[in-house]
């Protein structure tokens, strides 16, 4: 048996007024993941642990079998594994976004969704700003890069900026053990970016301009076991984002790097559902990540996630179907990693809507594929990795 997961990221939500009091999931026109439940089950999992932040890495984390009140220890040290750095014992590591800060309020946790190269150009002119500080910055996607600190930095808390839309930030800031070091550090990167020439260039394009690095999510390299021992299967992770390849390096699944993948309403879905089938057709199983739901949410623009949520099941869910289907031993599940409630901007902890297919898997009564509809499903599981220990033992005699 092959096994294949969907996920869109962050496509739960509310009942939205606009909507009729309904969720984008509901109202989005979505014929195959409505055709893959009603041809098999549906049904609930929390897929974070109680007490944990709902965050895009606990969630996959433990979706992929792997309880994150074991193994987590910050997101920027998974995003680190993703891209192969290098890190002493000491090192701390951070995930940082490049920011647009107003007035002293988050105008926007992606710098006006800044686009790779000019991100990148930002990011070697700040490396150079920062060598004598202790620090280094690695680019990423976008607005999303990695800090490695290797002053004495402790504890410290830290608020993800995609949770401070529209608000003021002061009091947000990184504070702690060592704190003042993200604060210098913080305080030049301000300086640089005041006149750096991309921000020019974005303010003569009417874009917003990075004004600020935002760090957060610090922690240590951790150690997971191989997917393959765990759960003996081998396969890979289809993403257009850091976080999920570095779960996929930690875990040793392969991650091959798609084309055009953007983690946004412009991705490269073709290229990444090939990319998926290549996967299956070699190994056991593919984890399938899109991002664009996600970010819909947190810009609360409605129409925008209804459009990802029907992108994802017109350019992922169907061609992937499609692809079971020809072969015949598939079982394919579809699922969010957390709710995005686009009138919060931000993550919740709630369970999530699930739809599972598989040959011989009995068929229940639900046939649409979201929120309420799922709740009269068959199954309702209060971890992730136990939904994940289910779905992988489907097809076993």
């Amino acid at each position: 048996m092959k096994y294949v997961v969907c996920l869109g990221d962050g496509m739960s939500d509310w009942a939205i007024p606009s909507l009729g009091n309904l969720t984008p999931l509901a109202v989005a026109h979505t014929p195959n993941m409505d055709r893959l439940v009603a041809n098999g089950q549906g049904g609930m999992c929390w897929t974070v642990p109680e007490g944990c932040y709902p965050g895009s890495d606990v969630a996959n984390m433990g979706l992929l079998g792997y309880d994150p009140r074991h193994y987590y220890t910050g997101r920027g040290a998974i995003e680190a594994a993703a891209m192969g750095i290098a890190l002493a014992p000491e090192d701390m590591v951070f995930r940082c976004n490049l920011v647009t800060i107003d007035h002293g309020h988050m105008a926007s946790f992606t710098a006006g969704h800044i686009d790779t190269d000019a991100g990148r150009r930002v990011m070697a002119t700040l490396n150079d700003a920062v060598a004598d500080m202790g620090a280094r910055f690695y680019p990423g996607v976008g607005y999303r890069h990695i800090l490695v600190v290797s002053k004495p930095v402790g504890v410290l808390h830290t608020v993800p900026p995609h949770d401070l839309t529209d608000q003021d930030v002061a009091g947000h800031w990184p504070r702690g053990e060592g704190d003042g070091v993200l604060t210098d550090i913080i305080a030049r990167c301000r300086d640089v970016l005041r006149d750096h020439p991309v921000n020019q260039q974005r303010h003569a394009a009417h874009h917003l301009p990075a004004t600020d690095i935002w760090p957060w999510s610090p922690g240590r390299m951790p150690q997971l076991p191989a997917f393959k021992d765990r759960h003996g299967k081998t396969g890979g992770i289809i993403t257009a984002v850091d976080l999920l390849r570095g779960l996929a390096q930690l875990t040793g699944l392969s991650y091959p790097l798609v084309p055009g993948a953007t983690g946004f309403l412009d991705t490269n879905y073709q290229g990444k559902v090939a990319a998926a089938c290549e996967i299956l057709d070699h190994h056991d199983f593919v984890y399938v990540h899109i991002e664009a739901p996600d970010e819909c949410g947190h810009l609360g623009d409605v129409a925008k996630k209804c459009q990802a949520i029907e992108d994802f099941d017109r350019q992922v869910v169907g061609p992937l179907m499609a692809h079971a289907a020809a072969r015949g031993d598939v079982a394919m599940m579809v699922l969010p990693d957390h709710p995005t409630p686009c009138a919060l901007k931000t993550h919740v902890r709630e369970a999530v809507p699930v739809a599972v297919m598989a040959p011989s898997l009995p068929v229940d009564s639900v046939m649409h594929y979201h929120e309420v509809s799922c709740q009269s499903g068959s199954f309702f599981y209060q971890t992730p990795w136990e939904l994940m220990s289910w779905f992988l033992s489907l097809g076993k005699a």
